[in-house]
């Protein structure tokens, strides 16, 4: 069946139902969207961009995504290039990543990364390894998306950080956006890129709303993949993070503002390849680091940081040990009152800051 359809998908034109030129976002007065909405018009803009493209996944056609990430897109696009599929992972990874070896360009999208279990051999034994395996002559041109992290009251087997999992891999690059602009332009950035991208959503991050510059609405917009950015300046402590980790980290930061301690907020965006330098530029000017996460503290990615940076010659400049912030080390908790104790917020963030400098 994996053959028949890649065939297909090969021999018939792939028709885009609008322009590349039509697809340019319609923003609001304000330039104010929502993440889902960032993603969505990235994908059309992709869509009509590059007839390669396909959308394939439960949900995401008729349905319009289980979080309305590709509404509308069957209607404009057609079969061929938003294919929904039964609930088996395993099955329709394959094909998208067989559909990569033979120059097409999937975007694979999970119900929810806990789902993606089910196929990340797919993930990291054949999209990941292909290149080295080839000597480098097999390239593979393929995203895989979707949500994670915590949603409220779902449980342990559907509420985790796969962070740290995926970027431990060598052979994927791994993004985490925080912002509309960081949705926007590293989803478009990772279609374009010849190699396998494994993109983290936030599910709590969707209805979130941010601002897009007049920049990030040109629909040439990307964010090049392994640059972090500093969110906001300051001088006497460095905190740096990713996805939902960012809204505590900044949230934190204005409250220890007000107590006169001065953040400077680093947005990794990009979790493999790592821009180590971002942040160690960044100690260098404030000699001390606080990492926040949503995921557990064995093998995270703030221990990931803090490893580096003791290998670099920025270690001696530390004024204080690294500190990191993350969830609890237990699978996440059903009820409400446990499950908010085992997630770092930013509360947490004053605490350990103000702890390291001691302020009272």
């Amino acid at each position: 069946m994996s053959l028949n359809l890649l065939l297909h998908l090969k021999r018939v034109p792939l028709v885009s139902a609008r322009t590349y030129a039509d697809t340019q976002i319609q923003a609001t007065a304000a330039n104010v969207f929502k993440v889902r909405d960032a993603l969505h018009n990235a994908l059309d803009e992709e869509l009509a961009r590059d007839e390669r493209v396909f959308i394939i996944g439960e949900e995401v056609a008729q349905f319009d995504g289980p979080y309305k990430v590709t509404k509308g897109l069957w209607k404009k696009y057609g079969d061929k290039r938003v294919i929904d599929t039964p609930i088996a992972e395993m099955g329709f990874t394959g094909i998208a990543v067989g559909a990569a070896f033979n120059g097409l360009r999937p975007i694979v999208d999970y119900m929810t990364w806990n789902f993606a279990m089910q196929s990340i051999d797919h993930i990291i034994n054949s999209a990941g390894k292909a290149f080295y395996m080839s000597a480098g002559r097999c390239n593979v041109p393929i995203v895989f998306r979707g949500p994670h992290g915590w949603a409220t009251g779902v449980a342990a087997q559907h509420t985790q950080d796969y962070s740290s999992w995926y970027a431990h891999c060598p052979g994927l690059k791994v993004v985490a956006p925080y912002s509309c602009e960081d949705a926007r332009g590293l989803l478009k950035a990772a279609v374009r890129d010849d190699n396998p991208v494994v993109i983290l959503e936030d599910e709590m991050l969707y209805g979130y709303s941010f601002p897009l510059s007049d920049e990030a609405l040109d629909k040439d917009f990307t964010i090049e993949i392994g640059k972090a950015k500093i969110e906001r300046q300051g001088k006497d402590v460095t905190i740096v993070s990713h996805s939902m980790g960012m809204l505590h980290a900044l949230q934190g930061a204005e409250e220890l503002c007000k107590a006169g301690i001065d953040a400077e907020v680093i947005n990794l965006r990009s979790l493999r390849p790592l821009d180590f330098n971002a942040i160690k530029k960044s100690v260098l000017k404030t000699h001390r680091l606080v990492s926040v996460e949503t995921g557990w503290p064995f093998c995270g990615i703030g221990a990931e940081i803090a490893a580096q940076l003791m290998e670099s010659d920025a270690f001696d400049q530390l004024d204080a040990p690294v500190a990191r912030i993350t969830a609890a080390d237990v699978p996440t908790p059903y009820a409400l009152n446990l499950e908010m104790e085992s997630l770092p917020n930013k509360d947490h963030v004053v605490k350990v800051v103000k702890k390291m400098l001691g302020a009272p």
